[in-house]
């Protein structure tokens, strides 16, 4: 019999593959500052056959065996194989559904449209996947005797809603850095509710970001931003899983909005892993939506990626990518570039209106969602994206944590926006004639008589 296999990975600069770190080990970048990441011993990997590999995805899928019906632990050997299972911290993240949008796909003009509805998750966003993955490897460090006295984060919203949730589950204390009165009462109350030391400072993201790092150089404090490459470990499980889903045969086309860019690169990077195994022999296009008012991928974009340059990010309503120095922009770059990608942008008017255009068919878009749809719509317009083209929009985060937004659209309140589609409530008197005769003018005025 053959023996057990011994999957490993460690951390690995990207531009020096000499140099390793253990991945208990307390290192965010390599020797000369740029960014780590996770290497998995991919001839260990490959002596299971991809048909072996999807069997036992499938055999995992939405089961209750500990810890392997999570989308993400039914792939631990591809993730944090090393890991001991009763250090892994899940809120059976994952396996979210493919929707099929049917009838907004034909609207734009598209046969095989489908969204990937990662908000449909615990904390209601895809950050959760990258924090299961970040928050078991701190407990496993804590058991192993590593002295981390608490986690942290800066944040638009949805990371410090995922890490408040997952640090509170395994007792770890957790702290998060917010833009003071940028981001929305639904996500301020998650971490908050969660027990999580909560700091609002009168910055941007950007600003956050450089209090988050002193404080994880100076005190002691786990970094859980994803220029800690453990989160890309969870993230990259979304490309698989969409492949899975569809029978693992590879959509055309995968669209997803970017701010902080370590979603782009994780998602190239399973699949990635999923060519280098055999479980898939071609790759899709990728699409990265910007946020018009904080672009500066797609402004290096427009220069071949000869120049970048950060921005200061102007206020957006997709407020979770209001980020002018991405910290994943070289690793984005590099996905983009290997995966035939394009960058496109929306602006404030684009995405509002997208939003409500694809709620008006049934789904429930968060603002970042709308910025990757609106994308969508272009590269359909002006012909980039064919009509028999199988294309998978991955929506971020749930619509319920950015009602303020969607409330002020369709009161028309929205600063610069006009509200093509608002549905504003009818208010009438509590009277039978009353609601017959606005009840019959709403019809013939929505639907014609």
């Amino acid at each position: 019999m053959d023996p057990k296999p011994q999957y490993r990975a460690w951390f690995e600069s990207l531009t020096n593959p000499a140099e390793r770190h253990s991945l208990d080990e307390v290192v965010y970048t390599d020797a000369d500052g740029g960014l780590l990441q996770v290497r998995h011993d991919m001839d260990e990997l490959k002596k299971t056959s991809a048909s072996e590999w999807k069997k036992l995805f499938e055999d995992r899928s939405n089961r209750t065996a500990w810890p392997y019906g999570s989308g993400v632990w039914g792939k631990k050997e591809w993730v944090l194989p090393e890991i001991d299972n009763d250090n892994v911290v899940s809120m059976y993240e994952g396996h979210t559904n493919l929707f099929w949008a049917e009838r907004y796909g034909r609207e734009l003009g598209l046969d095989d449209l489908w969204l990937k509805l990662c908000g449909n998750t615990h904390t209601g966003s895809f950050k959760d996947l990258g924090m299961t993955v970040l928050v078991s490897m701190v407990k496993e460090m804590r058991a192993r005797g590593k002295e981390i006295r608490a986690v942290a984060c800066a944040s638009t919203g949805d990371t410090s809603a995922a890490l408040a949730a997952y640090a509170a589950a395994a007792e770890i204390p957790a702290m998060v850095f917010l833009p003071k009165g940028k981001i929305s009462t639904a996500q301020l109350i998650q971490p908050v509710a969660n027990g999580a030391m909560v700091f609002a400072l009168e910055t941007d993201f950007d600003g956050c970001m450089e209090i988050v790092k002193q404080v994880a150089e100076k005190d002691g404090i786990y970094l859980a931003n994803s220029m800690n490459s453990l989160r890309i470990e969870g993230q990259k499980t979304v490309g698989i899983e969409i492949v899975q889903q569809f029978d693992w045969e590879v959509p055309d086309w995968i669209v997803i909005p970017g701010g902080n860019l370590g979603n782009v690169s994780a998602l190239a990077k399973g699949l990635d892993m999923m060519l280098e195994l055999g479980l898939i022999s071609r790759k899709p296009r990728l699409v990265c939506a910007q946020a018009a008012e904080a672009n500066p991928l797609y402004r290096a974009y427009q220069t071949g990626f000869k120049v970048f340059e950060p921005v200061g990010a102007r206020p957006t309503l997709a407020s979770a990518i209001q980020i002018g120095n991405p910290v994943s922009y070289a690793k984005a770059v590099d996905a983009i570039e290997r995966y035939d990608g394009i960058v496109e942008q929306a602006t404030e008017s684009e995405l509002a209106e997208e939003c409500a255009r694809a709620d008006r068919t049934g789904l429930f878009n968060c603002p970042h969602t709308g910025v990757a749809l609106a994308a969508t719509r272009k590269l359909v317009s002006n012909g980039t994206i064919g009509k028999g083209e199988r294309v998978v929009v991955i929506s971020t985060a749930h619509g319920l944590k950015f009602t303020d937004f969607k409330v002020r659209y369709h009161e028309m309140r929205l600063d610069g926006i006009e509200s093509e589609f608002p549905n504003p409530v009818i208010e009438v008197a509590a009277s039978y004639d009353a609601v017959r005769d606005e009840m019959l003018r709403e019809i013939d005025r929505r639907f014609g008589s």
